[in-house]
């Protein structure tokens, strides 16, 4: 029986979602539990790939196993054995057919950056400290230039194997809120998937407009030259905040 797990986690001290022969991994801590709690080896796969360094707030992942445990309460079982930086916040049953990875619709980021005259501890572990306040209003007049369908090969670290780079990007939201000290930037990218590292360069032009840099999106666009945009922001500042197949995974109220 195929079985679908919603995956919350603090990326800090993982090498990445992909299992690795010797690095800690979200994929092999789960497929750790996986093998405890079933009594053999289960291959469990995720929606998508994240970085080291990288948080998720909503990670779906999926597996087969044969198991009397109901799928709403197999959860608790891995959240008994995982480590507590790595939680299974919902399970359910899931369609033969389903497919984590490929049948994703549209998958959202969110980048945090703050400004504070040094850093603060308690924002430091999931944002990137600024080193000046970028104007708002420059970077949303920018963010609306990558929305669309575009081919965002500028927009791609070295090493991908991507076999296109073009992608749709449904919207980009940035949204400037207070905070202890100073003030912090949340841009949250929309789009039906992602190039290697290309939120963290989204991310990264966006900030750079703000504080004062030429903007370099359209041109960037039409050349596919990643040397027209700003550096690649560091992982810690982003997560995974949801990913949508069109229709409901969970059923309301089983947590």
């Amino acid at each position: 029986m195929r079985y679908v797990l919603l995956v919350s986690y603090d990326g800090t001290d993982f090498a990445g979602f992909q299992k690795q022969p010797r690095d800690r991994t979200v994929q092999g801590e789960l497929e750790g539990a996986a093998e405890q709690i079933f009594g053999a080896s289960v291959k469990i796969t995720g929606s998508g790939r994240t970085d080291a360094g990288v948080h998720a707030l909503a990670q779906v992942c999926c597996f087969d196993a044969q198991t009397p445990v109901p799928a709403a309460k197999i959860a608790a079982c891995f959240n008994r054995i995982l480590p507590p930086d790595l939680r299974v916040v919902q399970s359910a049953a899931a369609p033969e057919t389903f497919d984590c990875t490929r049948s994703a619709k549209r998958k959202t980021y969110c980048y945090s950056a703050y400004y504070a005259p040094a850093d603060l501890p308690l924002f430091d572990r999931f944002a990137v400290r600024l080193p000046q306040k970028p104007d708002l209003k420059a970077m949303r007049a920018a963010a609306e230039l990558l929305e669309g369908e575009h081919d965002f090969k500028a927009f791609c670290a070295s090493g991908s194997s991507a076999k296109t780079s073009v992608r749709t990007v449904y919207s980009v939201k940035i949204d400037e809120q207070t905070i202890p000290h100073g003030a912090m930037w949340k841009i949250s990218v929309c789009g039906s998937g992602f190039l290697y590292n290309m939120v963290r360069i989204i991310a990264g032009e966006l900030i750079a407009i703000g504080c004062g840099k030429r903007e370099g999106i359209t041109a960037a666009l039409e050349t596919g030259a990643r040397e027209r945009l700003a550096k690649t922001m560091p992982a810690k500042g982003l997560c995974l905040m949801n990913v949508d197949y069109g229709a409901e995974l969970f059923p309301a109220g089983e947590e």
